[in-house]
């Protein structure tokens, strides 16, 4: 019987701004489950884009005031404790949960639409609008923790959820096939890189859209074709040369997306690291009859879908660097040089 203390060690957000405002603590409180929901010693979180964003407060639309700083577009609760992606074992179950699930290894869905035992009206992001995985307890609602049967490490396992989802999402929701030629931007990154994997496995052609320096890494993964992200895109490949972009850069090289997408073809976005402002001639949206999903929330399946993927063997997890949890500032750092390939995990319980 694994006895629960009643303090954890864990990172808490205090305001936003640098990484000066993640304080390391050895006394936060474990949470206690409510009726729906279960706790999870946490084994390992992976660093995400989000973590960093709501830090920074870059989801502010009104010059980074704390008033919408939230992922949702609201201000944070602080102290926050941050953190998506998270692999732990289930450790204590609410009163509506069954007991057989103690010692069930899971993955938590890191888009919610269940919190404190309550439906919600709009979505949760986990470690945003409730604490999250950088700790060595969390709760969540048990139907957001899944349980996953597979050979792969603590740490290899949280690399997948919020990066594969969304790729999952993202190539669900633009309707991606084997007929289609699909441009993946930012294609070195956790989402990216999951979308490389997710979109061969579906038969498409995939261009990679990467530095230099990374094109082996993702020619074996999978990649058909890799290209600078300094590129001239429409020089390289033509205009209506393809049909779908998966898009998590945005920025300058943006309406070049639609320059090269074909007459009635799909759009997917899901990131904005390179400059969240873009230049939209509205007539080549409407001329060329093009689609576009800003993906977000979760379809129902497709966490589901992941787990399959994994259990499976279909994709394999990527983690380039590793660092114990009290070590998030270097781990950061490291994450926004943006000179790794696929994610860096922290590691939280032993």
């Amino acid at each position: 019987m694994t006895i629960i203390p009643k303090r954890m060690k864990g990172i808490q957000l205090i305001g936003h701004g640098g990484a000066e405002n993640l304080r390391y603590c050895s006394d936060i409180p474990v949470p206690t489950p409510t009726s729906n929901d279960v706790l999870i010693q946490v084994s390992a979180a992976g660093v995400n884009n989000t973590d960093i964003n709501t830090r920074t407060a870059w989801y502010s639309k009104s010059d980074s005031n704390s008033a919408d700083a939230g992922w949702s577009g609201t201000a944070l609760a602080l102290p926050r404790i941050q953190g998506a992606d998270v692999c732990g074992i289930i450790v204590a179950v609410g009163d509506n949960v069954c007991a057989s699930r103690i010692g069930d290894r899971v993955l938590i869905e890191p888009c919610l639409n269940e919190a404190n035992s309550q439906a919600l009206n709009s979505p949760w992001y986990f470690g945003s609008e409730c604490d999250g995985g950088f700790a060595e307890y969390t709760v969540v609602a048990a139907k957001h923790a899944y349980k996953v049967n597979s050979r792969l490490s603590d740490v290899e396992l949280a690399s997948f959820p919020c990066s594969y989802s969304t790729a999952e999402n993202m190539l669900s929701r633009a309707n991606v096939s084997s007929q289609d030629t699909v441009l993946i931007s930012g294609a070195s990154g956790g989402v990216g890189s999951a979308a490389i994997q997710l979109a061969k496995a579906r038969g498409a052609y995939v261009i990679a859209i990467t530095s230099p320096s990374k094109n082996k890494q993702l020619l074996a993964l999978g990649a058909d074709r890799v290209i600078s992200r300094d590129a001239d895109l429409i020089e390289a490949f033509g205009e209506n040369s393809i049909d779908v972009v998966i898009d998590l850069v945005a920025g300058k090289q943006w309406p070049q997306f639609l320059q090269l997408l074909k007459p009635g073809s799909r759009y997917a976005v899901s990131g904005a690291i390179g400059g969240a402002l873009v230049d939209l001639d509205i007539r080549t949206l409407y001329l060329k009859d093009l689609s576009f999903f800003g993906c977000t929330v979760l379809n129902p399946d497709i966490f589901q879908k992941l787990i399959t993927y994994i259990e499976k063997g279909q994709i394999l997890p990527i983690v380039a660097d590793t660092f114990p949890l009290e070590e998030i500032n270097a781990a950061q750092e490291v994450f926004l040089q943006k000179k790794h390939t696929g994610k860096i995990v922290l590691k939280v319980s032993q």
